[in-house]
């Protein structure tokens, strides 16, 4: 083992050393946007003469090795225009760009076309970019611009029906999904209940949704990771810009704090329909609203240092008639030094601090639950651009969690409860990565590396014991799950281990250029989830109770393959993706029937490790210029889970046989497109069509004391009616905005088009008058029309 090391440490020596034999020099810099000097991220940086590229990283810096020589440079950006510069490289140099909008006149630079066509050259595949203007031209739910809502429309990315949280990743669930802001946690990406998403578009600069082919650099989820960054502020000058609509309201101001070198920026976003309840005498008492506030501050302190601290703090707020109250929310701070070794070696320190906090307030029964999750996580990473086709990634990352099953205390000092603390859960979680990105020949590119993960559940915590280790029994007269009754208790002090685990996660994919305008890729990446997710997402108000890895609870741990076919049509202005693939995940939970979430001190005593499994095809099709483009994507997939029986009597769920997980939707259909008929008017409209949601019917019913008790099938193996809307967006542009500060547009839109009454969910209840069980469908949202005036100056 040690000689493998050495050998491979050898190579990379090797690989060093002779880059720097050879007579090339480096050519690096930073590239922003012209307006407010606000850096971009996946900027591509070509050079035709010698077709090698590379592209910014997550602070707008780039770094390429070329030989001595005369280069024309291509600079290309989604929504800005592409740049070409004369650079005459005979030493090392630094060069920064300056990139401008459509609006925007160049000088002494050639102007041409720039599309969001697919990466033929890098073997990243399965990976999705959203510009946040074009999100903004989505029409959406009450006019309020999503994040989330707009990733629905990307093929291999469904949701669980009208009104539900989060995102499902190729047949994965939403706890499944690393979310990342300014590389910061958030447990929970959504406000009241899946309607929002949690992120203030005007705050946002750039998000990729990463499906399969996962960089090593991520960890910690088993089917994919969503990277959102904030934006830095503008340096250059003071600026506000925001919407109010009919719903919510949001604003943000940026500006420098000195000019060209620090900045700031600060955004708030509210809603506010439930003061409209208020004027209601029936509504008076109840309440649904949201708040949240983004902040960030950035300073250059030299060419080759930056500091930026940033932060994030939502809550929400659901109240029924003073009795019922659920409070829950992220908040997060991170501090980032980014530090320039030399113009090819950049690295980032991060110190994050991440909070999710959910509680419920039940008056009419007396009791207050808080619960939540907190971790302090510090992050090292490296990239070193060693030459033009090799670049070396890794780094270092440690997390520290603190988990809060539940507070349970009085609502009031008559109330009959007692305070009660259930035990804190607390884990720590260090992990290295190394990764590199080498161009083999003109034709053949690679990404490969390995994450290596460790997990540790710590005390100080009590912990129960079971005979044969299982604290869940099979009663096989009865043929159903039970709870098992600990033989005894044992107590781990603060920090002693209670148990551990270690795991290898490896990384490749490959790109193979046919031409250039196609190539072929594959990837294989394996991911280890330590944190579960309990989670009752059939409740109105869904419950998240997160809980590590320990002696019954086994890490998640997912491998998954895919391959694919990439091609630009017609110069670039057509772009056709398709891809397959194959996930399996080891130690999926499932929960017994009657499993009961809330202030369970013993969570092991419903929860069965089972596996899933999910596979499918994936077709994009995407016209990129022009004044009509968008893209058409559709998604054949399937997904199962699994949870055989321990022993030959024990008939496991679904009698241990493959069922449709929650998350299977066989067919997905999205069609976005915007047309910009001219400076004043712009055009959106979005269709999705899902398979409905799998769930489980009763198949008949029994008498039991005079009461109606109906009787359940096979899980999961009914389907919820067909989901499908069409919604559409027009948008005002006032010609008048060219000629002063102050400028708006406003925006119109309709959510749901043909009035299409999607089922969120059907429930069955007994019929007073004949006695039978009933079918009740509820419906969230019919047609809905919405205005919101947008401005900035």
């Amino acid at each position: 083992m040690i000689s493998k090391k050495y050998s491979l440490l050898f190579i990379f020596l090797l690989i060093t050393i002779s880059s720097f034999s050879q007579d090339k020099f480096t050519l690096s810099g930073i590239i922003t946007d012209s307006k407010n000097n606000e850096t971009l991220i996946g900027v591509n940086v070509y050079i035709p003469e010698i077709k090698s590229a590379t592209r910014t990283n997550e602070y707008g810096f780039y770094s390429i090795t070329l030989p001595k020589g005369n280069y024309n440079i291509e600079i290309s950006y989604i929504g800005f225009q592409t740049i070409t510069k004369n650079v005459v490289l005979s030493e090392n140099t630094k060069t920064n760009f300056s990139l401008f909008d459509s609006s925007e006149v160049l000088k002494e630079v050639v102007i041409s076309g720039q599309n969001s066509s697919s990466n033929i050259r890098s073997p990243e595949m399965s990976l999705n970019k959203l510009s946040i203007s074009s999100i903004k031209k989505m029409p959406v739910v009450l006019g309020e611009v999503d994040i989330i809502k707009s990733l629905l429309l990307l093929p291999g990315v469904t949701n669980a029906g009208e009104g539900a949280s989060g995102f499902n990743v190729r047949g994965g669930g939403a706890d499944q999904n690393l979310i990342l802001l300014d590389e910061a946690t958030i447990f929970n990406s959504s406000h009241v209940f899946g309607f929002f998403s949690v992120f203030n578009p005007d705050a946002i600069k750039d998000l990729t949704l990463y499906k399969g082919g996962i960089p090593a650099r991520y960890g910690g989820r088993a089917s994919s990771v969503l990277d959102i960054y904030q934006k830095d502020g503008s340096s250059k000058g003071f600026h506000v810009n925001g919407g109010i609509g009919l719903i919510s309201s949001r604003i943000l101001a940026e500006g420098p704090i000195v000019k060209d070198k620090g900045s700031f920026l600060f955004g708030g976003r509210s809603s506010y329909a439930h003061l409209f309840l208020k004027l209601s005498e029936d509504q008076k008492d109840n309440s649904a609203y949201f708040y949240d506030l983004n902040a960030k501050l950035s300073y250059k302190l030299d060419p080759n240092n930056n500091l930026y601290l940033s932060g994030y703090f939502g809550r929400d707020v659901f109240s029924l008639n003073k009795r019922f109250m659920n409070i829950y929310g992220n908040s997060t701070l991170n501090l980032r030094w980014n530090h320039l070794f030399s113009d090819k070696l950049f690295s980032n320190l991060s110190l994050i601090y991440s909070d999710y906090y959910y509680g419920l307030d039940l008056d009419f029964v007396g009791f207050k639950w808080d619960s939540g999750i907190r971790n302090y996580n510090i992050k090292y990473d490296f990239k070193n651009y060693i030459s033009d086709n090799f670049k070396l990634n890794f780094g270092i990352n440690a997390i520290y969690y603190d988990f809060n099953p539940g507070t349970i205390r009085p609502s009031d000092a008559n109330s009959g409860f007692n305070f009660d603390q259930l035990d804190k859960k607390y884990a720590f979680e260090p992990a290295i990565y190394l990764s590199a990105e080498q161009e083999i020949s003109k034709k053949i590119s690679l990404a490969y590396g390995f994450r290596y993960s460790l997990f540790y559940r710590l005390g100080q915590s009590t912990v129960n014991n079971y005979i044969d280790n299982n604290p869940i029994t099979f009663n096989t007269d009865l043929q159903l799950y039970e709870k098992a009754t600990p033989i005894s208790t044992q107590f781990y002090g603060k920090n002693k281990t209670i148990k551990s685990y270690n795991n290898l996660e490896p990384r490749f994919s490959v790109a193979y250029k046919i031409n250039d305008d196609q190539s072929v890729k594959a990837s294989y990446n394996r991911m280890a989830q330590y944190l579960q997710l309990i989670s009752n997402t059939s409740s109105p108000t869904p419950l998240d109770v997160w809980t590590p890895s320990d002696n019954y609870i086994k890490p998640q741990i997912a491998d998954q393959v895919a391959l694919g076919y990439f091609k630009n049509f017609s110069d670039k202005m057509y772009s056709l993706e398709v891809e397959t693939y194959y996930k399996k995940v080891q130690n999926r939970l499932d929960y017994i029937d009657g499993a009961d979430l809330i202030a369970n001190k013993a969570i092991e005593q419903i929860i069965l490790n089972g596996q899933l499994r999910s596979y499918g095809l994936e077709v994009m099709f995407r016209k990129n210029e022009g004044k009509l483009n968008g893209w058409i994507s559709y998604t054949l997939s399937k997904s199962e889970q699994q949870t055989p029986g321990r022993t030959p009597l024990e008939t496991g769920i679904n009698n241990g046989q493959w069922y449709n997980s929650v998350y299977d939707k066989l067919h997905n259909i999205a069609i976005t497109s915007s047309y910009n008929l001219n400076e004043k008017w712009s055009f959106g409209a979005n269709f999705s069509l899902q398979s409905g949601q799998p769930v489980t019917y009763p198949t008949g019913q029994y008498d039991y004391l005079g009461v109606t008790v109906p009787s359940y099938g096979l899980r999961n193996e009914n389907r919820l009616p067909t989901y499908h809307h069409l919604d559409i967006a027009a948008t005002l542009t006032p010609r008048k905005n060219n000629d002063r500060d102050w400028k708006a547009e406003w925006v119109f839109s309709i959510y749901n088009l043909y009035n299409r009454r999607n089922a969120a969910s059907i429930s069955f209840r007994e019929n007073a008058d004949t006695g039978n069980n009933e079918a009740v469908r509820t419906s969230i949202f019919g047609i809905v029309p919405a205005v919101s005036y947008n401005f900035k100056f």
